[in-house]
């Protein structure tokens, strides 16, 4: 299905490269939405034992405040983004961001574990329709180029900052009540719906005739959400046990019909097409490692301050300061940087950096110095991110039609969520299964993990920066034209 897009009451174009005030209104309030969805991915993370002690939660049960978050966002992400292609994008972002705050104020009041992992979920799958819908609304209005680039930047910022400060803010709000880490979204939820009623663009949308492709979305959205309860579920039953095997076995399952519908349907959900492209998979692969490892390393770096050190959650969350301000300071930049140099040198960068930052991490100790370790760690993930994750964005939406923006998203939201699960899974599976007598051989081979990857993504990355044959042969035919 075909979508002809035509903006209604953009005024002035962003093609000019002068935004007008209703124009910076719009990508505010998206900045602010991918803002509150990064923020819940992280910010739960140093309220967990507060949240343990006052419910009673067994620590099984208690991950699952975290990974039901990460169920419903990553398991229907793709689906949430073709929607938005399908329904409209201002649409599916209004309907998901109501039903977030919505689900942010139960989570906020209710006094059983059960319902609270159950608004989390719901709050997974309000973030899986949010996310996409605005990165595609952003990709839709600006024009491929500087205008893009420059707004990607800001937006990416947004996403990132939340979930870097994610941890700094959970531990103030900790000092106050858990309560508060679930509440604090719901004010701000309600005013960024309020002003995107005002402030969105509304479009008029021409759909070619056809049907929806209900075998895709069905097969797709059952073997992501079956793959992340796998992995999820894994550390605490074993990778070996009978339902682990078999929920794994579903999942793939799942996927190959899915694979199968595709290229028989008329309409397809995912045009497999799409992944033909190599910049776009090198993105997609990107994020998985970007993200994913510093998931696993965060939950280390938790278990080490709090549990080892004995760090307050104030105190574990400053430790987190660095890189989430030099993420908020700097990402915005990224836009202009990619204009000048490409977002494959900035990736490479960025690749490089975040396995700096892993390996500064392999020396931590018993007292470990802020000075010549965290610090310095810390910078070179923000570095990392700031870097990497803006050029990702950018790279992963380029060149992709108006009619596909969502599914390029939701692809690389995906991406990230699914990475994060299964490398938190690998990371905990390590953490958990040490048997040295000192702590520390664990958490250093948990965050072995994180490096491992960090070197694989700066060897994909590396990948990028080949000019294709076709681009070298044309160059040196003008070469030999001009002798």
């Amino acid at each position: 299905m075909h979508l002809h897009v035509v903006l209604a009451d953009m005024i002035p174009s962003s093609n000019d490269g002068r935004w007008d005030a209703r124009l910076w209104a719009a990508l505010t309030v998206l900045c602010a939405v991918v803002f509150l969805d990064a923020l819940d991915v992280s910010m739960v993370g140093v309220a967990l034992p507060s949240i343990q002690a006052d419910l009673g939660l067994s620590t099984s049960s208690l991950q699952w405040v975290v990974s039901g978050y990460v169920l419903g966002y990553g398991g229907l992400l793709l689906l949430g983004g073709r929607t938005a292609d399908l329904l409209g994008r201002r649409r599916v972002f209004l309907v998901a961001l109501a039903v977030f705050a919505v689900a942010s104020l139960l989570g906020g009041l209710v006094s059983d574990g059960t319902l609270l992992i159950a608004a989390r979920f719901v709050k997974g799958i309000s973030a899986a329709f949010t996310a996409p819908a605005a990165l595609s609304i952003i990709t839709t209005t600006f024009a491929e180029g500087p205008a893009r680039n420059r707004a990607l930047s800001i937006f990416t910022a947004s996403g990132a900052s939340g979930f870097s400060l994610g941890l700094v803010i959970s531990g103030f709000l900790t000092e106050l009540g858990w309560r508060w880490t679930f509440l604090m979204p719901v004010p701000v939820a309600i005013i960024a719906l309020v002003a995107a009623l005002k402030f969105l663009p509304k479009r008029r949308e021409e759909r070619a005739e056809g049907g929806y492709d209900l075998i895709g979305a069905t097969t797709i959205t059952g073997s992501m959400l079956l793959l992340v309860f796998a992995v999820v579920e894994a550390p605490e039953v074993g990778w070996g046990s009978v339902r682990t095997i078999a929920t794994l076995a579903a999942a793939v399952a799942l996927l190959v019909v899915f694979v199968l519908a595709e290229q028989r349907v008329k309409h397809p959900l995912v045009r497999l097409g799409i992944l033909r492209s190599g910049p776009i998979v090198r993105a997609n692969l990107g994020l998985v490692i970007l993200f994913g490892s510093y998931v696993g390393f965060q939950f280390v770096a938790m278990q080490y301050f709090q549990n080892f050190l004995h760090w307050s959650a104030l105190e574990t969350a400053l430790a987190f300061l660095p890189a989430g301000l030099l993420v908020a300071v700097t990402s915005t930049k990224m836009g202009s940087l990619a204009d000048r140099f490409g977002t494959a040198r900035l990736i490479v960068i960025g690749s490089a950096a975040l396995a700096a930052g892993y390996a500064f991490f392999l020396r931590l100790d018993g007292a470990p110095s802020l000075a010549t370790l965290i610090i310095p760690g810390m910078v070179l993930l923000g570095i990392a991110f700031a870097l990497s994750f803006p050029s990702l964005n950018i790279q992963a939406t380029n060149g992709v039609a108006d009619d596909e923006q969502g599914l390029a998203s939701g692809l690389l939201n995906t991406s990230g969520q699914v990475g994060g699960a299964v490398v938190l899974a690998v990371v905990t599976a390590v953490l958990t299964s040490t048997t040295s007598a000192d702590p520390i051989d664990g958490f250093r081979a948990a965050i072995t993990v994180s490096g491992i990857l960090g070197l694989v993504g700066l060897v994909i990355a590396l990948t990028g920066l080949r000019r294709p044959r076709t681009a070298v042969a044309i160059e040196d035919e003008k070469v030999l034209e001009t002798v």
